[in-house]
């Protein structure tokens, strides 16, 4: 499970890792300033900043309420950020929190606060370690690096969500009465909160762009201008992705219709023809019971009744067919005048 760090950068451009906060902030004392990465750290150790670093309590609070929404909120000595990280798992959407406190010689960065295990910020610290370049120039370019860490990373979920709406179109379209529709249902309500999170977290970057945060310098703001600009693509994407969901869902209707239709003319096809079938011996039927009880040879007479029953079954014949022809012409003109009105 990963730990807390914290990290001291002299103002001669070299870092260091330090075992405790308690020993970064004491370390600010040789000038530089501090990086404090918490990973789910107790209550009690966020509380300890409020003394130490000079905190606001409020935000404190903001930190462990994992239902707050992405805000930038200024206090005298620093300004308190709340950003999310998305991860798209087994069809599942999490939204965990990160937290940004950025003063003149300190970033504070709070994650996995009932993250259930998750990494907001996994191995952030060796990107910062192995790639440290601009990161030594301040807070504001180490929030910058960290930041656009956890936007680059939203990547990753928006790739899995349109997969799963590939998977669902493919499925749709090969066998759309064994498809789901909760599934799209749920696609759409996941882009929803990411829409939800991405307007606020967007608002963030246009705040920090035109320069209302102080500990954010001017060189400093063309970086921040890149994030926003993602910010602004995934945006565009969700709004895109909810689309291709409506439409998906509008596909999946007209096919689940289609099939119906499809049934309901076969159910009419079959009702036809044993109509027709019961309509062509009707009136046989009705010869044959009547000869059956009167006898043909009671009509003809004993001795023809190697001529009679012959007869008889021509007639029948001739009776259907007749039948026949004049159901058959009377299909084809009912077809004929509804082809006629459309």
């Amino acid at each position: 499970m990963p730990q807390s760090k914290f990290y001291h950068f002299t103002p001669t451009g070299l870092f260091y890792g330090l075992k405790s906060a308690e020993d970064a902030i004491e370390a600010l004392r040789e000038g530089g300033f501090i990086w404090l990465n918490f990973y789910n750290p107790p209550m009690q150790e966020l509380h300890s900043l409020v003394d130490t670093m000079g905190v606001h309590p409020l935000s404190v609070e903001d930190c462990l309420d994992t239902k707050q929404i992405p805000k930038i909120e200024h206090f005298p000595n620093n300004t308190f950020i709340i950003t999310n990280s998305f991860n798209y798992h087994d069809k599942t959407l999490s939204i965990d929190e990160v937290d940004f406190f950025i003063g003149k010689d300190f970033l504070i960065t709070v994650s996995g606060i009932n993250s259930e295990g998750r990494k907001p910020l996994n191995n952030i610290q060796n990107i910062i370690e192995s790639e440290p370049g601009m990161a030594k120039s301040g807070p504001a370019f180490l929030m910058h690096k960290v930041l656009d860490y956890v936007v680059d990373e939203k990547l990753q979920a928006f790739e899995a969500i349109e997969d799963e709406m590939e998977i669902a179109e493919d499925e749709i379209l090969d066998s759309p009465e064994k498809f789901q529709p909760t599934e799209l249902l749920k696609l759409k309500k996941d882009l929803v909160n990411l829409r939800k999170s991405l307007f606020h977290e967007r608002e963030i970057l246009v705040k920090i762009c035109r320069q209302d945060c102080p500990f954010i310098q001017d060189k400093a703001i063309f970086h921040f201008r890149d994030i926003y600009d993602h910010l602004t693509k995934f945006f565009e994407l969700t709004e895109t992705n909810r689309e291709i969901a409506t439409n998906l869902m509008e596909l999946y209707t007209s096919m689940l219709n289609n099939r119906m239709t499809k049934m309901s003319n076969k159910t009419n096809n079959s009702v036809r023809r044993l109509t027709l079938i019961a309509t062509i011996f009707m009136p046989l039927t009705l010869l044959a019971s009547i000869g059956g009880m009167s006898e043909w040879t009671m009509m003809t007479g004993q001795d023809n009744w190697k001529l009679a029953y012959p007869l008889f079954l021509l007639g029948m014949m001739i009776i259907g067919l007749i039948s026949f022809f004049l159901i058959r012409r009377m299909e084809r003109r009912d077809i004929t005048r509804q082809d006629d009105e459309l």
